[in-house]
């Protein structure tokens, strides 16, 4: 018995989610078939995809085959959902991408395919709606060939019954010399085969792909037997158990739900799982264990590697976390361009609205909620307008109450392009805190990243690591427009307490106000988002394009000519091209196409208009100030950035 999880991917309206129904039905773990028309798909089981008709959350069902256990994740196709279907991809252990035999490769399947192959995730095609007018199954699969990859093999003619015959046997062995030999030797034993598709397909050396229409039920069946014969898993059921979080969630009544992959050993109700969290350490205990099919749940007392579940118990595990046998987390590429505050009715307390809002940043980690306490406003971070529309009915389905949002605008971020030393001090009568921090800048995308060159004896690791949570709590405001900074490894240099009058917010006030003073010192920088674009229009309207992108202050490529047509590719601020493709849509009559991918922060291309419109005041965040805080004859006193380093207790 192999337990597999096997995500689904599509560009939006490829068939995605009627695919689903279909394995769902053949494996007898749905009693009829929905459809996404008709409002009844069992994966699309909120209201607010029944609605809209695309699916939104990553939500699983479980097929039985064989004797085999498939947990089937039905991902988002839809970009302002991307952070969640990356989620997803690092947990699933195979991936099926839905092409339509009739619009082809679209944009979004190539960033889908990117993604899948940065990850190393082994991949089938199915190419669907043949039944449609201006089907053509040949040219997708070319389309495939030519956009997403050589390595792509016919599976529906040529892999029949579990035998491998025909011209894929001519496609292994022109990409092995074993194959090759075996070929030429005329090799008959089919397990030999066999064997070897399976070994080239979960390496990635081989793309199996089969056609069909999910709406007619045509191809399905078969192409779920392809399935089970093609994959293979190698999960360690004996080892010490390990597993990885990749969703979070709230049940009705509020219980946070830890949604897990196990990689190996096994894991029973009541024992404990251990993990760190900012700096702290957790060990808490498995209260229940749910496994999900679609919304519906069953207990269960124990659950082996290979397995997708739920836990109740673990009150700050984040997603991305590794338990048991790992303990990294891994980090996500998608997050937010936007920003856009969040507007709600004054008989609600601000509060009572964050509080809610924070649920839904540990189920969603690109919603990135900000709390700006002087402004008493929460700020998310968002992926598109379609995003906001959900976000609203879901504020209102399940907490009861309105809210709207302000318009989003860009999200910008602040560096620093030299290293310096921060210093802060914090000694109010009966209080005491001093820190020495060393800021350097970062490699674009690395974040905020900590470390320690203090020796304990100097300051215990207590209180070092009090510093480090406090330093990893919040985003910083930069001086320039108050944006968060990141791009900057923070090095603790030294610091010093007091054994009788120090308290732990000492150190908060002290690592701020370090943080803040070198700052003030270092060479600042604006970051704003970019894209990395690809856009294909014809011949004629290449000039019109090109011309687009220089006033977008973009950089392009040397653009590609194909036939009658032309692939330019490049990189653009997010500012000035966000809404580029209503434009490129209206004037070569939707026959252009264009792929947007987020690409990461670099130097603003208009720093100093965003600075002046944005008009931060450093002098007036509540906050943050840059002063330090001294006491002589038994009272406080502030002392401004530039005179703190001299006045500093420690050498």
């Amino acid at each position: 018995m192999k337990r597999l999880t096997i995500g689904l991917f599509a560009h939006v309206d490829a068939g995605k989610t009627t695919f689903a129904e279909q394995l769902l039905y053949h494996t007898n773990s749905i009693r009829s078939r929905g459809r996404v028309d008709h409002k009844d798909a069992f994966l699309d089981s909120h209201d607010i995809e029944r609605e809209r008709g695309i699916t939104v959350f990553a939500d699983q069902a479980v097929m039985d085959y064989k004797g085999d256990v498939f947990y089937l994740i039905d991902t988002p196709g839809h970009v302002d959902f991307f952070p969640e279907m990356e989620r997803a991809i690092q947990v699933i252990d195979y991936a099926i991408v839905i092409v339509s035999a009739v619009e082809g490769v679209q944009g979004h399947t190539e960033t889908v395919w990117q993604l899948l192959r940065k990850h190393r995730v082994p991949t089938f095609f199915f190419i669907n709606k043949i039944d449609r007018v201006g089907a053509d199954a040949k040219r997708t699969e070319e389309d495939i060939r030519r956009h997403l990859t050589g390595d792509v093999c016919s599976i529906t003619e040529s892999f029949v019954d579990g035998s491998v015959v025909g011209a894929l046997r001519e496609v292994m062995a022109e990409r092995d010399e074993s194959l090759l030999e075996a070929f030429l030797e005329g090799k008959d034993d089919q397990n030999f085969w066999l064997d070897a598709l399976q070994e080239m397909v979960r390496e990635g050396r081989l793309f199996p792909c089969a056609y069909g229409s999910a709406l007619q039920d045509t191809g399905i069946i078969e192409f779920l037997e392809q399935l089970h014969l093609l994959t293979t898993t190698s999960y360690d059921e004996n080892d010490l158990f390990g597993g990885r979080i990749y969703k979070i969630r709230h049940d009705a009544n509020g219980v946070r739900l830890t949604f897990i992959k196990a990689l190996s050993g096994s894991l029973k109700v009541r024992e404990q799982l251990g993990y760190e969290n900012g700096g702290l350490q957790y060990d808490e205990k498995i209260t229940r264990i749910l496994l999900f099919n679609g919304i519906k749940y069953q207990s269960a007392d124990q659950v082996a590697a290979g397995d997708l579940f739920a836990v109740a118990g673990l009150s700050a595990a984040e997603v991305g976390q590794g338990l048991g046998l790992y303990s990294d987390k891994l980090a996500y590429e998608s997050e937010p361009t936007l920003q856009s505050k969040v507007q709600f009715d004054d008989s609600l307390h601000v509060h009572q609205v964050l509080e809610k809002f924070r649920m839904l940043h540990a189920e969603d980690p690109s919603l990135n909620v900000v709390w700006e306490e002087s402004l008493q406003e929460i700020h998310i971070g968002v992926m598109g307008l379609i995003q906001l529309e959900v976000l609203l009915k879901v504020v209102k389905e399940r907490f009861g109450f309105v809210i709207s949002f302000s318009q989003p605008e860009i999200l910008y971020k602040e560096t620093i392009q030299s290293a310096v030393t921060g210093y802060g001090h914090f000694e109010p009568l009966r209080h005491y805190a001093e820190v020495h921090l060393l800021l350097e800048p970062g490699e674009r995308g690395s974040g905020i990243q900590f470390a320690s060159a203090c020796h304990p004896d100097d300051l215990s690791f207590n209180y070092q690591n009090l510093i480090r949570a406090h330093l990893y709590e919040r985003e910083h405001h930069g001086l320039l427009s108050g944006k968060p900074v990141t791009d900057m490894k923070i090095t603790l240099l030294r610091g010093g307490a007091h054994n009788e009058h120090t308290h732990g917010g000492d150190f908060r006030e002290a690592a701020f106000r370090a943080l803040r003073q070198g700052l003030e010192k270092a060479n600042n920088l604006l970051l704003e988002p970019y894209y990395d674009f690809k856009i294909k229009v014809g011949i004629d309207e290449m000039g019109r394009v090109l011309s687009d992108i220089q006033r977008a202050s973009g950089k392009f490529e040397p653009p590609q000519s194909m036939d009658t047509h032309v692939v330019i590719t490049g990189r653009v601020p997010v500012s000035t091209f966000m809404n580029y493709s209503t434009e490129l849509a209206s004037f070569t009559h939707g026959r252009g196409s264009i792929r947007c991918m987020f690409s990461g922060y670099d130097r603003c291309h208009n720093a100093e208009e965003v600075i002046e419109r944005i008009g931060y005041r450093k002098e007036a965040d509540s906050l943050y100030t840059s002063s330090s805080i001294f006491c002589a004859k038994g009272a406080g006193y502030s002392v401004p950035w530039d005179e703190v380093e001299a006045k500093m207790h420690l050498l």
